[in-house]
C-alpha cells in the first residue's frame, strides 16, 4: 500500500492521537481545574501562590517559598495573567514539572493543573478505535448560518454554558440524509461538532468530537466518521466539555473512529 491509502492515513491519524494523549503534558496529564470563584481566599489545595481574579486577568502572588515560574524566571511578586493561549507544555507557569494553566469561561477564571505524574497517564493503555472503513468516509456540505449562533448546552460537570454555532454539517450515510449543528474555527474556518450516536454510552463513550476540517468555498467537504474522537473529558474528568446540542444524536450505530479508553469498564465513564 501507499502513503495515500486511506488507511494507511487513517493508522498514522490513530498513532498520532494516542501519542498526543499520552504525551507528558497531554489531556492525560491533567489533574485540576480549580474555579477561582470558589476560593474566595485566593489559597487552592495542593497549588502553590495566591490566586485572586482581577479585572484585567488573574492576579498571581508567589514567593520564593512556592517554587513558581513564570517564563522560565522564578515568580516574586505579584503577576496578571491573562488566559493562557500555549498549550500546557508551553504554559507559561511551573511548579517544578508541574504546569499551571489560566483558563476563562463565560468571564470565569480557573487554573488547571498538569502533572506528568497523574495516575490517569500512568494507567493509560490506548484508546480502542475501530479500523478505517472506506463506508464512513462520506461527502458532506456545510451552510453557514451568516452569523454565530450561541445555544446553552449542559457540560459534564453539571452546569449549562453557552455553545457557538457556525452553520450546519449534512451528510448522507446508509441511505439517509442527516444534519448536525458545528462550529466553525474562527483562525482556519475549520468545523467541528459535539455528536451522539445510537453506540454512545454502550460500545462507545457517551459522545463524540468530529473534526472534518475546513469546508471548500463551494461548502463541499469530507465527512470522514472513521476520525471521530474522544473529547478531552473522556481523558480526565477535570476537563468541561459539552453534551450534543440539540439535533446532534445522529439516529445510527457510529461503529466507527475512536470509542473509549481501552480497558474501559463502561463507555460513558
Amino acid at each position: 500500500m501507499s502513503a495515500e491509502d486511506p488507511s494507511v492515513a487513517w493508522k498514522q491519524w490513530h498513532e498520532h492521537r494516542v501519542a498526543t494523549v499520552s504525551a507528558p503534558y497531554g489531556p492525560l496529564a491533567l489533574i485540576g481545574t480549580h474555579w477561582l470563584a470558589d476560593y474566595p481566599e485566593g489559597r487552592i489545595p495542593a497549588v502553590p501562590g495566591l490566586w485572586r481574579a482581577a479585572a484585567g486577568g488573574v492576579t498571581l502572588t508567589a514567593g520564593p517559598q512556592d517554587g513558581i515560574t513564570l517564563d522560565g524566571d522564578p515568580l516574586a511578586g505579584a503577576a496578571v495573567l491573562a488566559a493562557d493561549e500555549s498549550p500546557p507544555s508551553h504554559s507559561r507557569l511551573a511548579a517544578g514539572e508541574v504546569r499551571l494553566v489560566v483558563i476563562r469561561r463565560e468571564g470565569e477564571w480557573a487554573v488547571r493543573v498538569f502533572d506528568p505524574a497523574a495516575p490517569g497517564r500512568a494507567a493509560f493503555a490506548g484508546i480502542e478505535a475501530t479500523a478505517y472503513d472506506p463506508a464512513y468516509a462520506v461527502p458532506g456540505h456545510f451552510i453557514p448560518y451568516g452569523e454565530e449562533r450561541t445555544v446553552q448546552v449542559e457540560n459534564v460537570d453539571g452546569r449549562a454554558r453557552g455553545l457557538g454555532l457556525g452553520g450546519e454539517l449534512s451528510f448522507s450515510f446508509a441511505g439517509d440524509r442527516h444534519t448536525v449543528r458545528v462550529a466553525v474555527d474562527e483562525e482556519d474556518g475549520s468545523l467541528w461538532a459535539v455528536v451522539g450516536d445510537a453506540t454512545g454510552g454502550r460500545s462507545s463513550y457517551r459522545f463524540r468530537f468530529l473534526k472534518p476540517g475546513t469546508p471548500a468555498a463551494d461548502g463541499s467537504v469530507t465527512v470522514d466518521l472513521n476520525r471521530v474522537q474522544l473529547p478531552p473529558c473522556a481523558f480526565a474528568d477535570h476537563f468541561v466539555c459539552p453534551f450534543p446540542p440539540p439535533g446532534n444524536t445522529l439516529p445510527f450505530e457510529l461503529a466507527a473512529g475512536e470509542r473509549r479508553l481501552k480497558g474501559a469498564l463502561a463507555s460513558g465513564i
